[in-house]
């Protein structure tokens, strides 16, 4: 066993300061500090101008690194992938808009690029996403409700109709676009930093279930109403389990072809990964299988199987979107806002852990937000990333940004050119590639248990929030999540632990002799430690369980439970005439004396605690009790320094470590005089 010999004085705070600390700097005024921010701010080098670059438009960083050989393939089979499934799942998901199908090819098409030049995330496929469509759905539905006697529309009422919609889900995105920017502006990027991680993978795990019972009616071929609201879930199921005798048996057969086809694919991707030079695009194999025997078949005709349909060539005329319901969509657009943010920098935190590197979250805000700017000029509804293209990259040997550049490459030639050839596509293969691309979310159940021995607390914070985002609804239950993590804080620094420290044997080590049985208390002095913050929420328990460990009442009087009148006996053994250590005598009953409140886990101190520490210094001094501090960082020692904690506490009781305070009190209560006091251990 190796030794450790210290010896050096003892240093209270003032004397630690003087000679090892940093010379305070001068204070100035307000407007000198802030003329010098301003300042420093505004300049600008080279070096600085290409920091800022780089930072604002990450593909100036990452691009100039490619390497070909290694990502380029990978790229372009996720990047055409990714782009294959874009084509019907954004037609299917603009349904869910209520808008026209074109609607969500340019959706597909202009997210992805701006993605790829302003975003951080190198396995993040934004575009359409069904819980964002759905909830952008429902206020259309209800600003631009469907008319009653539909079918006698006339073509130019239902033209005039379909522009009021898009001019709904534009102005939006529109919206969306802009309070991200906003957000990107004030730096509140750092609002992810509340999704812990319990709280993002219960939120996309119950999001994806929102996305599977979304699929169910192309799954089984039924028009189902769209339920909105809490329950949402359990009514489209209800919805579904009364509809079920009316399913398209042809529809089911696809279903359950696609189903039986995609999961052993899948299953072979994930297992002998390493061992393939490229995954299995199942994803394209069927969609051109599917798309060749509808069409060789007509089942649409024959069997009334529900086909993607007529696409329009080109792109429309960039304009600003209806400006006059902004104020309208205020209030659902915050919500939508958070929702796709929440969803965006989830997912992104999940792959980028996964594959061990880093985002920015104010950047996401700027990247998305532009993306839905630049999107609402060309007819878009808002978009984010998305659960189902996500996983399909990832799961495809996406490695860079730059497979967003052959997604919007697919979604572009789709748009111009052979559009008319997906005619055919039948939606349930949609709703397979998106159900099964998902799958992998649903896996996170398997990480339970474990989550359960490491910490029951996050577990349960996983299981509310999946609960409420799937009972409640999306938004909800992400509100729910965050506001429960942030109690499950609150609550254990409310209640945290005020424990008795003892030393061990001859060494400067302080442990609670709670959970350490060869740790001794020192005769008359009780060595408090506490491992939280002290200030409003918590002051009361913490000065309630203090005034118990040292035995004062409410009113700050010591109890006469102990015994006052038998002095304080300790044995000192000197090396040359410098100090060391005490030793604990054994049955030896001692009142309390002194109180050393050690700090080290105090992060920081309100004003209410510093207030409440000053009490308690007052309350000790008028009970015979010393009070020292020890341990104490900067920020603490300066707030209780500025509330006057230093008129009732003078500097001298005041250490560096608790040891240093304890040999301090030995010299003091056995009258030693040394001119050069010692530690020795």
């Amino acid at each position: 066993m190796s030794n450790l010999a210290l010896y050096r004085g003892i240093y209270t705070e003032e004397r630690f300061q003087q000679l090892y600390g940093t010379p305070p700097e001068p204070e100035g005024s307000l407007a000198g500090t802030l003329k010098g921010k301003l300042a420093q701010g505004c300049r600008c080098s080279r070096a600085a101008a290409l920091h800022l670059l780089r930072s604002r438009l990450p593909i100036a960083s990452w691009l100039p690194k490619y390497q070909p050989r290694k990502w380029l393939l990978g790229d372009v089979v996720a990047g055409l992938t990714v782009g294959i499934v874009h084509i019907p799942q954004g037609m299917a998901f603009a349904l869910l808009t209520s808008v026209a199908p074109v609607y969500g090819l340019y959706t597909s098409f202009f997210p992805a690029l701006l993605y790829m030049l302003f975003g951080t995330g190198r396995h993040v496929s934004t575009g359409t996403f069904a819980v964002v469509s759905l909830m952008t759905g429902s206020v259309v539905e209800r600003l631009v409700p469907e008319p009653l006697q539909s079918n006698g529309t006339i073509p130019a009422e239902a033209a005039l109709l379909e522009a009021q919609r898009i001019g709904v889900a534009a102005a939006m995105a529109f919206l969306v676009g802009l309070l991200m920017t906003g957000m990107f502006t004030l730096h509140l990027g750092f609002l992810s930093t509340y999704l812990s991680e319990p709280v993002v993978k219960a939120f996309t795990c119950g999001a994806a279930l929102h996305v599977v019972v979304s699929q169910l009616q192309s799954l089984l071929g039924l028009p189902l109403p769209r339920p909105a609201g809490c329950f949402a879930i359990f009514k489209t199921l209800a919805s579904v389990a009364e509809a079920l005798p009316l399913s398209n048996t042809a529809e089911l057969l696809i279903s359950g072809f696609c189903l039986a086809v995609l999961v052993p694919i899948k299953e072979i991707n994930n297992r002998y990964r390493s061992r393939l030079w490229v995954p299995i695009p199942g994803e394209i194999i069927m969609v051109l299988l599917a798309t060749g025997i509808c069409f060789a078949s007509s089942l649409n005709t024959h069997y009334k199987v529900q086909v993607v349909g007529h696409l329009p060539a080109g792109f429309p005329q960039p304009q600003l979107p209806a400006l006059h319901l902004l104020p309208q969509l205020l209030g659902d657009t915050v919500a939508l806002t958070f929702v796709a943010y929440a969803i965006s920098v989830s997912l992104a935190m999940i792959y980028a852990e996964k594959h061990h590197y880093a985002i920015d979250p104010n950047q996401e805000l700027l990247a998305h937000g532009l993306s839905n700017l630049v999107s609402s000029l060309f007819t878009c509804f808002p978009s984010s990333a998305t659960l189902a293209t996500t996983n399909i990259l990832e799961s495809a040997g996406g490695r860079t940004q730059l497979s967003g550049l052959f997604t919007s490459a697919v979604v572009l030639v789709v748009l111009l050119w052979i559009g008319p050839l997906f005619y055919y596509l039948p939606k349930a293969v949609l709703a397979c590639i998106n159900v099964t691309s998902l799958r992998q979310m649903f896996l996170q159940f398997q990480d339970l248990p474990e989550l359960w021995r490491i910490s029951p607390i996050d577990f349960t914070l996983w299981v509310v929030t999946w609960l409420s985002v799937v009972v409640l609804n999306v938004d909800l239950g992400l509100a729910v999540g965050v506001v429960f993590s942030m109690m499950t804080v609150v609550c254990r620094t409310q209640r945290a632990e005020c424990s008795v420290l003892g030393r061990a044997g001859d060494t400067e080590i302080y442990k609670p002799v709670k959970y350490n049985s060869k740790c001794f208390e020192i005769p008359g002095v009780k060595i408090i430690s506490y491992q939280a913050p002290i200030y409003y929420g918590n002051r009361s328990f913490f000065r309630d369980t203090l005034s118990q460990l040292v035995g004062l009442n409410q009113e700050g009087e010591k109890h006469e439970d102990q015994a006052p009148g038998i002095e304080l006996k300790m044995d000192i053994s000197t090396v040359e005439s410098n100090v060391s250590v005490l030793d604990k005598k054994p049955g030896s009953g001692v009142s309390v004396q002194a109180v050393i409140l050690d700090c080290s886990g105090v992060s920081f101190v309100d004003a209410a605690g510093a207030h409440l520490l000053i009490q308690v210094c007052v309350e000790c001094q008028k009970a015979g009790m010393q009070i020292h501090l020890a341990s104490c960082n900067a920020g603490v020692l300066q707030t209780l320094r500025s509330c006057g904690l230093l008129h009732h506490l003078p500097p001298q009781q005041i250490f560096v470590t608790v040891h240093d305070a304890v040999s301090n009190l030995q010299q003091t209560m056995e009258s030693m005089e040394m001119k050069d006091p010692t530690i020795w251990v």
